[in-house]
C-alpha cells in the first residue's frame, strides 16, 4: 500500500499467503467498524474463517491508527473510512504505523468504481466493499484474505443462483421465492429467472399467471438439448426481465432426470440471467439435492412451530455445496400466527438470530395469489421482508432499481391477465 513516503501496506497483485510468514506472535485479525449493523455483518460474516471471536472495535481508520502505533500489526487489518474528509490521506497515515506485509481490508460510504480504484490499485488495500455491508458480501469478499488466500475467481462469472427451500411443507416457499424473483426482475431490473423443478405439484407459474410448457422436464431429461430448449421454449416470460421455468407434468408420469441435468441446466441459466431463484423442495431427489449443493445461497424458509424449529436445525446442518462461504439464510415466516412461538422462543429454540422475519398476513398474500400478482405489491409488512432478504442473498450491491411506474405497470398487466388464465385452465 505505497504513499508518498514511499511505504507499503499491501499490494493484491502480491501473494497473500506471504503475510503468513511474518513475526508468529502477530493476531490473526483485527477489525475498527464505525456502527453496530456493520459490525453485525462483519461479526457474522467472519465466523466461519476465524477459529476465535473476532477482535472487532468501535472506531474508525483513525482509531486504527492510535491502536496500530502501540500495537503488533494484525496479519489481516480491516478499517472504517466512513466519516472521513480525506479518506485517501488517512489510509496514507495507517501505512506509516503498520508493518509492510499487513492485508488491508477496506470499509466505506462512497459507492463508485474510481474510489475503489484508488483504494485497491492506488494504495494496494486487497479490497473496499461499501456499506450497507451483509454477512454474504463480507464473507465472499473478505473470507478468502482472512484465510491467507487469493480469492478464487471460481464462479465468479456469471449469474447469481438462489435456493429457497422449506424447511417443511406450507411454510410459503414458493411465495417467498415469486416475490424475490419479482423484486429482483421488475423492481430492481434485473435478468431473472424463477426456476420450479417440481415438475407435478409446483406453484410458482400459477402465482405468476404463467402457462407453463414441456421445456423444464426435456432439459432435465435431456441435458445435451439443455441450450436449445431454454432459448426456444423452456422459459417464459412474466416480465420484460422476469422469465420463469416450470413444468406440470401428469401425476401419474414420472420423469426420468438424466446425470448432471441439474449442473448444467445452472450453467445455461447463469450465462443469460442475473439471478436464478430456485424454489427447491426438500425431498428425496437427486435433482433437488443437487440444486442445493449448486447454487451460491441456500435459504431455509421456516414458521414459528416446534417442528419447523426441529426441521430448520436438521437442514441447517448439511454440508455447504462448493463455492457456498456461508450457511444458509433463515427466514422466519409468519411471525404472529395464531398459536405460534414468538420470535424470541425461535430464537432461543435455534440458539441464533434468523436473518429475516415476517409477519404472518393471510388476508394480503391470499389475495395476491388469488389475483396472480406478487404480494409485496400491495403489503407494505410483506415488501419490507422481501427488501430484507434481498439484502441477505443479492451479493454485490444492487444498483439502479426500478422506477415505482414501471413496476406498478407490469401488476396491473397481471392483473388484467388472470382471469382469461384462470379460465383456459379450467
Amino acid at each position: 500500500m505505497p504513499d508518498d513516503g514511499g511505504h507499503k501496506v499491501h499490494n493484491i497483485n502480491e501473494p497473500i499467503g506471504d503475510h503468513a510468514s511474518g513475526r508468529h506472535d502477530r493476531p490473526a485479525l483485527a477489525v475498527f467498524i464505525s456502527d453496530a449493523r456493520s459490525e453485525e455483518a462483519l461479526r457474522d460474516g467472519l465466523t466461519d474463517f476465524v477459529t476465535e471471536d473476532p477482535d472487532i472495535r468501535r472506531g474508525g481508520v483513525r482509531a486504527a491508527i492510535a491502536a496500530m502505533q502501540k500495537s503488533a500489526t494484525p496479519k489481516v487489518l480491516v478499517v472504517d473510512v466512513s466519516g472521513e474528509d480525506q479518506p485517501l490521506t488517512a489510509l496514507g497515515d495507517l501505512s506509516h504505523v503498520v508493518e509492510p506485509d499487513v492485508c488491508v481490508l477496506v470499509v466505506g460510504e462512497i459507492n463508485n468504481a474510481d474510489f475503489y480504484r484508488e483504494v485497491t490499485r492506488g494504495l494496494g488495500a486487497a479490497d473496499y466493499l461499501p456499506k450497507p455491508l451483509t454477512r454474504d458480501k463480507v464473507s465472499r469478499h473478505f473470507g478468502a484474505f482472512v484465510l491467507g488466500q487469493a480469492p478464487s475467481s471460481e464462479g465468479m462469472l456469471g449469474g447469481r443462483a438462489i435456493a429457497i427451500t422449506g424447511v417443511r411443507g406450507g411454510v410459503g416457499t414458493t411465495t417467498l421465492a415469486v416475490n424475490l424473483s419479482w423484486h429482483f426482475g421488475v423492481w430492481m431490473r434485473r435478468h431473472t429467472v424463477l426456476l420450479d423443478p417440481d415438475l407435478h405439484l409446483g406453484m410458482a407459474a400459477f402465482l405468476l399467471n404463467i402457462q407453463p410448457g414441456p421445456g423444464l422436464r426435456m432439459a432435465l431429461e435431456a441435458p445435451e438439448r439443455i441450450d436449445a430448449l431454454l432459448a426456444e421454449r423452456a422459459a417464459q416470460p412474466a416480465a420484460d426481465r422476469l422469465h420463469v421455468l416450470a413444468g406440470e407434468e401428469k401425476v401419474a408420469l414420472q420423469p426420468n432426470h438424466a446425470p448432471g441435468c441439474a449442473a448444467r441446466l445452472l450453467e445455461a441459466l447463469r450465462r443469460r440471467y442475473n439471478f436464478i431463484v430456485a424454489d427447491v423442495p426438500f425431498a428425496p431427489v437427486p435433482v433437488y439435492r443437487d440444486l442445493l449443493d449448486l447454487v451460491d445461497q441456500r435459504v431455509l424458509v421456516m414458521e414459528p412451530t416446534l417442528a419447523a424449529v426441529r426441521d430448520t436445525l436438521r437442514l441447517l446442518a448439511l454440508p455447504a455445496g462448493h463455492g457456498q462461504t456461508q450457511r444458509a439464510v433463515v427466514v422466519l415466516n409468519r411471525v404472529g400466527i395464531p398459536g405460534g412461538l414468538t420470535r424470541r422462543q425461535v430464537e432461543d429454540a435455534l440458539k441464533m438470530k434468523v436473518d429475516v422475519a415476517i409477519p404472518d398476513l393471510p388476508r394480503q398474500v391470499g389475495t395476491a395469489a388469488t389475483l396472480g400478482e406478487p404480494a409485496m405489491a400491495n403489503s407494505g409488512g410483506f415488501r419490507t421482508g422481501i427488501l430484507e432478504l434481498t439484502r441477505q442473498v443479492g451479493g454485490q450491491r444492487l444498483l439502479d432499481s426500478a422506477s415505482d411506474a414501471a413496476a406498478a405497470a407490469a401488476v396491473a398487466s397481471h392483473k388484467k391477465s388472470r382471469w382469461k388464465f384462470l379460465g383456459r385452465r379450467s
